[in-house]
């Protein structure tokens, strides 16, 4: 059960080894209701990792993984998500001739009348997908259209909808800003916000300092699978944690290396 002080994840010096490879070793993180965890790093930092860990697709196979103060293995994707976790992966699975409506509900379509007049209540999903949409803000011109007919953006928007639609508790986001332009990474990181301002605890998965700063609360940097750092937004400021991420000393002796010579 959860309490005012009880995370709602809680990974505690978490690993994960394939073979004689360490993907993950001795991550910590918390996400907390109405927060937003942000986990940053480069390719090969071991995002993707855990990420798989939390959704249930990887068992970890050291360390401490609690659920509301429940200590858990996740055995599938389906067990997290009937415990309130729900993962919005950069390469969306959407139907994309399908209208908008039809993906909200896809895997969880209600249905009306019994036995062979049994079926889809269509009339309840594309108004229910309309409210949904508007209480996070999401203001479409057409529930009918194809979904594969919205911007990268606005798709992203939708999946994040759905998951607080049906209930999530936890929502992880994989890089879901890193294929987008400027504007349409403002307005998905606008969701992201209106999804912890409904209580939700969000993990935000990035290689983008700058955009986890807007957004963040709590930021952990992976480096080659371990945690280099943790930091609250009150005890480190975007400057630092830019220059953290981008290597600190490994970027001093790179601009030492590309200084051109003076002239004569």
């Amino acid at each position: 059960m959860t309490t005012g002080t009880t995370p709602l994840v809680e990974l505690a010096d978490v690993s994960k080894y394939y073979g004689n490879i360490r993907a993950l070793e001795g991550v910590s993180l918390e996400v907390r209701p109405g927060e937003i965890t942000c986990v940053l790093g480069d390719n090969g930092a071991g995002k993707s990792t855990l990420i798989k860990i939390v959704a249930g697709l990887h068992r970890h196979d050291a360390g401490t993984f609690r659920i509301e103060g429940e200590e858990v293995t996740l055995a599938n994707p389906r067990d997290a998500l009937d415990r309130g976790i729900a993962t919005v992966y950069q390469d969306l699975a959407v139907v994309p001739l399908m209208p908008v409506w039809r993906n909200f509900f896809l895997g969880s379509e209600p249905t009306r009348g019994k036995g062979p007049l049994k079926r889809l209540d269509t009339a309840l999903m594309r108004t229910t997908t309309r409210e949904a949409l508007l209480r996070m803000g999401i203001d479409l011109r057409d529930v009918d259209q194809p979904i594969g007919t919205l911007s990268g953006g606005e798709r992203q928007c939708v999946a994040i909808a759905r998951a607080v639609h049906f209930g999530a508790k936890v929502l992880v986001l994989d890089e879901p800003t890193a294929a987008l332009g400027v504007k349409q990474s403002g307005v998905v990181l606008k969701y992201v916000a209106a999804a912890r301002d409904q209580g939700l605890g969000v993990v935000l998965i990035t290689h983008n300092p700058h955009h986890a700063y807007l957004v963040g609360d709590r930021f952990v940097l992976l480096k080659r699978g371990v945690m280099a750092a943790s930091h609250t937004k009150e005890s480190v400021t975007l400057d630092e944690l830019t220059r953290q991420m981008a290597g600190g000393s490994e970027l001093d002796d790179l601009r030492h290396e590309l200084e051109r010579p003076a002239g004569p």
